[in-house]
């Protein structure tokens, strides 16, 4: 989930305002503290504050939770976890099974498992995985290649650099309806095997990935679809994950390459994230239909919905929408051409089969 603007976000933290609960989290530089935003504890210098999505972002950041609001969910085993949570950060790039940490923890692994989940909101596994994904934009901002900075921050190969764990998933639809207004969006473009191709992203993740017919046709597409943010072309020195990402999507189109799973940042309907959500489930060299997606998120009678939901996908491939056929097995039509889609489909089936 995006934070509410900072300007939002100050006024709720000054105003103790309990109906943003759960919506961020804001740390003290000076105490190492994170608190709710209805906290009652001193208000601190607005110099000192940092704001966090989530529990295990102000964490992962080094905070500890306040005593007096408790941001985190209440646990007997609560100083356990977060010594748990340490280990990971200090540990990030070796292996580290649920077993090992249940056992420096002192609890049993189901425990473990069940009560990290419950304080912090996501798995040891996922919490690992997205320190992770720290480290290794930390080291490409610092210089290193691609191929260093992933097996420095732990990942056994690119392909795993970007687990779905660490993925920043869905933004409200009011957010995109404000067209991005105080966002910098970053784009990268290449003539992929399928193509012009343009990559783009905010902070929190990949906000557009699109087919055309050449650079100029797709920074206005681009434009359009964000017409309040600020956009500009990617530099290496300020943004290397998006150049990376962009290549090991061509990679993927080009030689044949695992598909990256890259952080992505949805913007659309609730109805569209669910559609966008299940299309991510389906397995590469595997086709659905427009029923099955539509009875895959429990809503059978919303066939044609679902189907105007794959046409609005703004993330071509990696939210692989090319994965839907008709409900008689014909190739239906795709955003970003019928011949696309087809090569898509052919090149999976040929990866797939390889692979048995």
């Amino acid at each position: 989930m995006a934070l509410p603007a900072e300007n939002t976000m100050r006024t709720a933290i000054s105003k103790r305002d309990a109906t943003y609960d759960g919506r961020f989290y804001y740390g003290v530089v000076t105490t190492g503290v994170f608190c709710r935003p209805s906290c009652a504890a001193r208000p601190a210098l607005p110099e000192n504050l940092r704001f966090f999505a989530s529990t295990a972002d102000a964490l992962a950041a080094g905070f500890r939770p306040c005593k007096r609001c408790k941001p985190v969910n209440p646990s007997a085993d609560l100083d356990r976890l977060i010594a748990v949570a340490r280990y990971i950060d200090a540990h990030a790039d070796e292996t580290l099974t649920l077993a090992m940490l249940a056992d420096n923890a002192g609890l049993s692994v189901s425990r473990l498992q069940r009560t990290f989940k419950a304080a912090f909101g996501i798995s040891p596994k996922a919490y690992q995985d997205a320190q992770r994904v720290r480290r290794f934009k930390q080291a490409l901002k610092k210089g290193d290649d691609v191929t260093e900075a992933t097996y420095s921050a732990g990942f056994g190969s690119s392909s795993r650099v970007y687990g779905r764990a660490a993925n920043n998933m869905g933004m409200t639809p009011s957010a995109y309806r404000k067209g991005g207004a105080g966002e910098t969006i970053s784009y990268a473009y290449r003539r992929s095997a399928l193509g012009p191709l343009l990559m783009a992203a905010t902070d929190k993740g990949v906000c557009f990935v699109q087919f055309g017919d050449s650079k100029a046709a797709l920074t206005e597409q681009l434009a359009n679809e964000f017409p309040q943010a600020v956009i500009e072309k990617s530099r290496a020195e300020k943004s290397p994950e998006l150049d990376a990402w962009l290549a090991q999507l061509d990679a993927h189109l080009g030689e044949g390459q695992p598909r990256p799973d890259l952080p992505i940042d949805l913007r659309g309907t609730a109805f569209q994230m669910q559609v966008w959500r299940y299309l991510l489930s389906v397995p590469e060299g595997s086709v659905v239909s427009y029923s099955e997606v539509a009875s895959g998120i429990g809503k059978p009678k919303a066939v044609r919905a679902a189907a105007s939901a794959c046409a609005a996908n703004r993330v071509g491939v990696l939210i692989p929408c090319h994965r839907v056929l008709r409900g008689d097995g014909g190739i239906g039509g795709y955003r970003w051409g019928v011949e696309r889609k087809r090569t898509l489909l052919d090149n999976e089936r040929s990866r797939s089969a390889r692979s048995i």
